[in-house]
């Protein structure tokens, strides 16, 4: 192995697979990326078992092909580190891989490339085209209200469905949920669907949110592909049934509020200082056209605010988390956000008037 790359190359094609690379391994090699060079191009790829991650780069002179494997995070940081625009020279000397530029020379160990663990992808029919904007959108949406190591597994990911020209992602908890939905560039052949893990969404962003290209996404029945512009990254699916969310949205009959977004979020950060430190609530009681929020604590200090809004329907006295209405607010775009209210001891809905593929539940607190 030896050829020569721009430094810029290097550095892209490992920060996209630094997310894979765990920090604590139980196999030595798992800390390792393997490294693949052919005539025009070097490939990266990254495992820990449950996932794998490939890119490829454009090489700019070419002596010899092979194939490695290196400390990635090593790799990384001392590429990084050296000048824009240097052109880096990779060779192998026995159990080293050598790296050299016009001022410098280093050398790292390496681990043979035949005891890199090859993922097992299943073969699927079943592909989708989507735009990179799009997908982002899906998950910045949504991947907020994932589980967070629940007991119950198939919480802690983001469930994905595809139904024809639609494609829809879950995420919940089990005390809000999270549910956004957009069109794809063309059907699907078959309806599929699976739940992707938090750390896998998480790396799907990165490769969403880096690209302007369309999107491949492949869902079978263990696994999800996801592919664009030479990268490449496959995922382990959460066996287990995902809960009947649409069980969970509420419907009916609703007292509707209509309140600025800005101001509403403002306020409930005033009042929530005041909050209890165990169960952050904030405490909403609704008349017509006006609001009131306040928090108190076990050290009896208390907050309280008065805000216009629209309101029409049956007062409502009703308590949240803060932090989970806060999160949901964030993710909504619109000025002017909608609260549906199905009583004061009943989840409600909250909604952006200006995109109906958005809607968010939350349960209230009993305090």
């Amino acid at each position: 192995m030896d050829f020569y790359i721009l430094k810029e190359e290097v550095v892209k094609s490992l920060n996209l697979t630094l997310g894979v690379v765990e920090k604590r391994q139980t196999l030595p090699i798992l800390s390792n990326v393997l490294i693949e060079v052919d005539e025009t191009s070097l490939k990266f790829t990254a495992t820990d078992l449950e996932s794998e991650i490939s890119t490829t780069s454009t090489i700019s002179n070419f002596k010899s092909g092979g194939k490695t494997t290196a400390p990635a995070r090593k790799l990384s940081d001392l590429c990084r580190l050296l000048p824009d625009l240097t052109e880096i020279h990779f060779y192998l000397d026995g159990d080293n891989l050598n790296i050299e530029t016009s001022s410098g020379k280093y050398n790292l160990s390496t681990l043979p490339s035949e005891d890199f663990p090859v993922f097992e992808i299943e073969d699927t029919e079943s592909q989708i085209n989507i735009s990179s904007v799009n997908l982002n959108m899906l998950i910045t949406k949504t991947s907020f209200a994932m589980g967070n190591q629940d007991w119950r597994h198939y919480l802690n990911g983001l469930f994905v469905s595809i139904d024809d020209k639609n494609i829809t992602t879950v995420a919940t908890d089990a005390h809000r949920l999270a549910l956004a939905s957009t069109t794809l560039n063309e059907a699907s052949s078959e309806s599929t669907s699976g739940i992707v893990p938090r750390k896998s969404i998480n790396e799907i962003g990165k490769i969403a949110g880096d690209n302007s290209d369309n999107v491949i996404v492949k869902i079978s029945q263990t696994s999800v592909s996801v592919e664009s512009s030479g990268t490449v990254f496959v995922s382990k699916l959460i066996e287990g049934k995902f809960p009947d969310y649409e069980q969970v949205i509420p419907s009916g009959e609703s007292s509707v509020l209509e309140i600025d977004k800005k101001l509403f979020s403002e306020s409930l950060s005033r009042v929530s200082v005041l909050s209890s430190e165990k169960y952050k609530g904030v405490r909403i009681v609704t008349n017509e056209n006006s609001l009131h929020i306040s928090a108190n604590n076990p050290e009896k200090e208390q907050g309280e605010e008065n805000l216009n809004c629209k309101y029409k329907g049956e007062n409502v006295d009703i308590a949240f988390n803060v932090n989970y209405l806060q999160e949901i607010l964030s993710t909504i775009d619109s000025e002017i956000i909608e609260v549906n209210f199905f009583g004061s001891d009943k989840s409600c809905l909250i909604t952006d008037p200006n995109n109906e593929s958005l809607k968010y539940v939350v349960m209230p607190l009993l305090i």
